[in-house]
């Protein structure tokens, strides 16, 4: 069956009509093949939010914003955003504007929640923004920018202060002391050439002593061999039983065992001692006093005079 001209003519208009109407709809955010319920959330500043900015929930998208209004009342911003019907979304859900890069705009990101009831078309969600990434940067470069203006100031003021420092005097004695660092690193240098030309002079006494530091390091090498060869725990076990015997000694001194402990520890030999000690000092007093009672020596018989007992204090102590 043949169509006439008329009738192509009319399906062509007719799907072009609607084509224009689908792509007019695609554009302004609405497709119309697909099943969309209508929320709306407001906000304060939408700065960057275009009409048609992807909606999402956890990154997957679920719809399109498709009208953008302002409240002459509240001075607020209203957005209409077309979802899917297949998503449900919580009242109490929040949708967050937030930027996906620096170069983009804006987009909405859906927040489920898991308790309230489930929106349905024409219900408003809880809003919320999220600084984006130029944001946060010039959030945090504000006080830095405080600080370096502080800082170009202290440097204005330091560089004023130099500059008045740094009078024609001042300036004449800088060079001065470079005009003396220069000659003394000149000096330094004569003074270096001579140590190399008294080097070079001394270069075989330098060798010799070299070779005698080498010959005693060997020798001190030798000596360390000797040292490690000694049976160093031998002696360090004789000693310790040696101390360990001496000890032994003193522990019996202290307990008054043997001659020498009792000589310690004895109070009656200390008292015999004292007293035999007492009886020969007035002995040898008695025979200093009386010498002819011990050494008599008489021609004639003379009689020995009666004994008289010596004085006890006669002699300073």
């Amino acid at each position: 069956m043949k169509l006439s001209r008329e009738i192509k003519t009319a399906i062509l208009v007719i799907a072009s009509i609607l084509l224009f109407i689908w792509g007019y709809s695609y554009l302004k955010g609405r497709d119309l093949f697909i099943n969309y319920k209508t929320l709306y959330v407001e906000y304060a500043n939408v700065e960057g939010l275009n009409v048609a900015a992807p909606v999402t929930i956890n990154g997957l998208v679920v719809g399109k914003v498709s009208k953008i209004t302002i409240d002459n009342s509240t001075a607020r911003i209203k957005v209409e955003m077309q979802i899917k019907s297949d998503f449900p979304i919580k009242k109490s859900s929040i949708a967050e504007i937030y930027a996906t890069t620096l170069i983009a705009g804006k987009q909405i990101a859906i927040i489920p929640s898991k308790t309230g009831v489930d929106a349905v078309d024409g219900d408003s969600l809880v809003s919320s923004s999220k600084l984006g990434l130029t944001d946060e940067l010039a959030k945090q470069i504000e006080p830095l920018k405080d600080k370096i203006t502080k800082l170009l100031d202290n440097a204005n003021v330091m560089l004023t202060n130099v500059n008045q420092i740094l009078d024609a005097k001042s300036k004449e004695n800088i060079r001065n002391s470079l005009a003396n660092l220069n000659e003394t690193l000149s000096q330094f240098k004569d003074a270096s050439k001579e140590i190399n030309s008294i080097l070079g002079e001394n270069k075989t006494k330098i060798n010799i002593a070299m070779n005698n530091i080498d010959k005693a390091s060997g020798n001190f090498s030798k000596l360390s061999d000797s040292l490690a060869k000694i049976n160093i725990n031998k002696t360090v076990n004789n000693l310790e039983k040696t101390l360990a015997n001496v000890n032994s000694v003193l522990g019996d001194v202290q307990a008054g065992k043997g001659t020498m402990g009792k000589l310690m520890k004895d109070d009656a030999l200390y008292t015999n001692f004292k007293q035999t000690s007492k009886e020969l000092e007035l002995l040898l007093q008695d025979l200093r006093l009386h010498p002819t009672r011990y050494v008599n020596v008489s021609l004639f018989g003379k009689k020995n005079k009666p004994y008289v007992a010596p004085v006890t204090d006669s002699i300073k102590k």
